[in-house]
């Protein structure tokens, strides 16, 4: 159970209901399940309905209650880069999966974080491929999942074959292979996507892309540079090579987003490998 206190800053009195969805970023379906709690919403220690008016100065409880469903495992080890009341952000290692799936019951972040916070449920705001390492944040309430979503901007850095542009945008449309529930192309049918990216440096082999993504669609930054004829380093689902690198040279190295209670800019980075950084050491 965690306790969330919202303090009322509205000139005018507001219903609660207004406050909470119309000010707060509250859900009508949180709201709808806080209301059914027993002790859910408070108001200055009091019981209050949605439909009673706050003013200024009074202070709003909200009791979240969670349940833990995936096993704990205190044998992994991941770094924590950034934590709040609100949330925490791993930096994910290259090999780790963020969710359990059939092959991987208990050796994924979320096994991680059930043993670090018991009481808490797992809600990953952003999901990063199994071998994709970087930052990956965890919201610690429903309440923060919902004013996290979409809201946290992304820096991605990649090694890519050949050498490509100092800097440009791919804009094409990702779909699902038809053949394939795994595997995503480039296709006039498809979601519209954008990627934006600059070259920092190169190797003989290989170019260090900074990238920023306009949109979010699975498997993006592997397809589009793909597409434009440079896929990622180890990639070879989507046609990189691993002869100097066992997994897809993704990371996720900047991450910025507003705290869901303060509202304060938060930005937290992870240093690049060394399994991508060696692809730059000497000229391969």
């Amino acid at each position: 159970m965690k306790l969330i206190e919202l303090k009322v800053d509205a000139e005018k009195p507001v219903t609660l209901e207004k406050f909470l969805t119309g000010q707060k970023g509250v859900s009508r379906r949180l709201l709808t399940r806080l209301k059914r709690q027993n002790g859910g919403i408070t108001r200055n220690g009091q019981l209050v309905r949605s439909i009673d008016e706050v003013r200024q100065g009074d202070v709003i409880v909200l009791r979240l209650e969670d349940d833990s469903f995936l096993e704990p495992n205190g044998s992994l080890n991941v770094p924590v880069v950034f934590e709040n009341e609100s949330l925490v952000v791993f930096d994910k290692p290259s090999g780790m999966p963020v969710h359990p799936s059939i092959r991987h019951q208990g050796d994924t972040l979320g096994n991680y974080f059930a043993y670090l916070y018991p009481e808490l449920t797992f809600r990953s705001v952003n999901r990063l491929d199994r071998d994709t390492s970087g930052l990956c944040v965890i919201a610690k309430d429903a309440l923060a999942a919902k004013l996290l979503q979409g809201s946290c901007k992304k820096v991605y850095y990649a090694a890519v074959h050949g050498i490509i542009p100092e800097s440009g945008t791919i804009d094409a449309p990702i779909a699902r292979e038809r053949v394939s529930i795994i595997l995503r192309c480039v296709r006039e049918d498809g979601q519209r996507a954008v990627t934006h990216y600059k070259r920092l440096k190169c190797s003989g082999k290989y170019s260090l892309a900074e990238i920023d993504l306009e949109t979010g669609r699975t498997h993006q930054i592997r397809v589009h540079f793909a597409h434009i004829g440079a896929p990622l380093a180890g990639d070879d689902l989507y046609g990189g090579l691993r002869d100097d690198i066992g997994r897809q040279a993704l990371h996720c190295g900047s991450m910025s987003f507003s705290d869901p209670l303060t509202g304060e800019q938060i930005t937290v980075t992870s240093e690049l490998p060394g399994d991508i950084l060696s692809l730059f050491e000497q000229e391969k």
